[in-house]
C-alpha cells in the first residue's frame, strides 16, 4: 500500500524528537493492505495504538509518526500534522503486519498473563531490563566499535561520518548511566512502591526521578532524530564496505528498538508509576 501525503514534503513537520522522518520525499509504501479502517479510532492517541497491537508501531515506523516520546497525539491530529491521507493510514494500522501479535502492555502485562498482578508494574520493569536494556548493553559498544572504525576508512569520501560518530558516541553518554540508574535505583524503587507503599530512593523521591526519565528520553529520541536524517535512514552508499552496511543496518534496528523501549516507558510504565504513586499521597 502506497501512503499518500497531502502537503509538501519538504516543508517543516515536525519539532525535534516528535518523528523521525522517511529517508526522502514521496510516497510511503507500506507492505500490507487492510480491511475497512472503522476499526481504528483516529481520536486515539498513538501510544494507545501501540500499546493495544505493538504490530501498529511498525507501520507507524515506516509513516515516520512518533509513538514513543509524542505518543499522546490523536491519530488524526499526527496524520495530519504529517501531511498524510488518513483513510489509508488507518487502512494500514488496521492490519498490520505480521500476524499475529498479542497487545502490547498495558502495566505489568508483557505477554505472560502479568496484567493485574501486584506485581504489575515491576514485572513490567524486568520485561524492559531483560529484553530492551539488555539488547543495548550489547549493543552499544559494538556500535561504537563500528563506528569510529567506518569514520576513520570512509570520512574523506563522507565527511558526514564525523558528525555521526560524534552523534552515537552522545548518545551512548546518555544512554548507559541512564539504563544504570534505571536498573540500580528507579526500578527496584518502583517495585517498593507496589509491595510496600515506599515512595522513596536512594536518590529522593521517587516522583522527580521518574519525570527527569521522562525528558532524558527526549534527548536520546532527538540524537536518532538526527541520526536518522544525516544518513539519509540508514542508507548505505554505493562505496561503503560491508562495515558500513553493517553500522547503518545497526542504528536503524537500535532506534526501532529504542521506540519501542520508551514507549513502553513514556506510555505504559511511568505514567502508572506516578498514578500509583498519587493514590498513596506522595508529591510528584
Amino acid at each position: 500500500m502506497t501512503v499518500t501525503r497531502t502537503t509538501d514534503p519538504d516543508s517543516p513537520r515536525t519539532t525535534p524528537a516528535d518523528s523521525h522522518p522517511a529517508a526522502g520525499p514521496g510516497p510511503t509504501t507500506i507492505a500490507r493492505t487492510g480491511p475497512a479502517a472503522d476499526r481504528i479510532d483516529v481520536r486515539a492517541t498513538l501510544a494507545d495504538l501501540v500499546t493495544a497491537d505493538t504490530r501498529r508501531a511498525h507501520v507507524l515506523e515506516e509513516l515516520g509518526l512518533d509513538y514513543c516520546c509524542h505518543g499522546g497525539r490523536t491519530l488524526a491530529g499526527a496524520v495530519k500534522q504529517a501531511g498524510l491521507d488518513l483513510d489509508e493510514v488507518t487502512a494500514a494500522l488496521a492490519s498490520p503486519s505480521p500476524e499475529p501479535a498479542s497487545p502490547a502492555t498495558t502495566p505489568g502485562d508483557t505477554g505472560d498473563g502479568a496484567a493485574g498482578r501486584p506485581d504489575a508494574l515491576s514485572a513490567l520493569a524486568q520485561d524492559i531490563v531483560d529484553t530492551h536494556h539488555a539488547y543495548l548493553w550489547e549493543e552499544l559498544p559494538r556500535l561504537r566499535a563500528l563506528a569510529e572504525k567506518v569514520a576513520r576508512v570512509h570520512r574523506e569520501h563522507h565527511p558526514e561520518l564525523a558528525r555521526v560518530l560524534e552523534l552515537y558516541r552522545a548518545a551512548q553518554a546518555d544512554l548507559e548511566p541512564h539504563l544504570t540508574r534505571e536498573e540500580q535505583v528507579i526500578f527496584p524503587a518502583i517495585t517498593r512502591l507496589e509491595l510496600t507503599g515506599e515512595t522513596m530512593t536512594s536518590q529522593g523521591p521517587l516522583g522527580p526521578l521518574v519525570r527527569a526519565l521522562l525528558k532524558e528520553h527526549n534527548v536520546v529520541g532527538g540524537i536518532f532524530q538526527e541520526l536518522h536524517a544525516i544518513t539519509g535512514g540508514y542508507r548505505t552508499p554505493a562505496d561503503g564496505c560491508v562495515s558500513y552496511e553493517k553500522l547503518y543496518t545497526g542504528l536503524a534496528a537500535m532506534e526501532r528498538d529504542l521506540h519501542l523501549h520508551i514507549h513502553q516507558e513514556n506510555n505504559v510504565l511511568l505514567p502508572a508509576t506516578l498514578e500509583r504513586l498519587a493514590a498513596v499521597g506522595a508529591s510528584a
